[in-house]
């Protein structure tokens, strides 16, 4: 009988959320948007982002349009669940920048009944697989892909095309380091 197996109203179900895309795509607005919307709804929420990341506040996730939400800057992926404990939903921004492990420890918060909801560039620079984004999107509920706009050419953006010549793998930076490009002018811009 469909009573029996349903799940009782007070038992916890959790999942993961990934929202992905190129630098300037709204990822940590979205981010935001989700989050804000928990805590109206009353939820117990926990934000963390990557210690290392500290271009508009050493504490707060904050987007490019200056909306920001208080979150925990934490040093590996594992540090997350230490300070997560005793809530619905579990924020992580800039997931790219994070050990593997975060594969694992989202899992566990989701397997424990947490909502995990997840932004993070899906490709770093050069165009390839960044970080533990993709293993979190191929184990995610739910996957959210968000594109900017080619500052060349006007039309969808998926890739993130660093303007200097560095070639470290994590470059922190903005406008004057980065721009979002389209497939076809992101590899004429590569020139390759």
């Amino acid at each position: 009988m469909f009573l029996e197996s349903a799940i009782h109203p007070t038992q916890r179900r959790g999942w993961i959320e990934v929202i992905c895309g190129s630098m300037f795509s709204g990822k940590t607005e979205e981010l935001i948007r989700r989050l804000t919307r928990a805590r109206i709804a009353k939820q117990r929420v926990e934000i963390f982002k990557p210690a290392i990341d500290t271009r508009y506040d050493e504490e707060n996730v904050v987007s490019h349009n200056e909306n920001s939400i208080n979150s925990t800057p934490v040093q590996s992926s594992t540090q997350i669940l230490i300070y997560a404990n005793n809530v619905d939903v579990v924020g992580i921004d800039e997931a790219q920048f994070f050990d593997n492990e975060l594969v694992s420890v989202c899992n566990k918060l989701a397997n424990s009944g947490v909502r995990v909801v997840i932004a993070g560039l899906d490709m770093d620079f050069s165009g390839k697989p960044f970080g533990p984004i993709p293993a979190l999107m191929a184990t995610a509920e739910y996957v959210t892909k968000v594109h900017a706009i080619c500052m060349h050419c006007g039309n969808l953006a998926q890739y993130s095309f660093r303007k200097t010549a560095d070639e470290k793998l994590v470059m922190l930076g903005e406008t004057d380091s980065y721009e979002p490009l389209c497939r076809d002018c992101f590899v004429k811009a590569r020139g390759k």
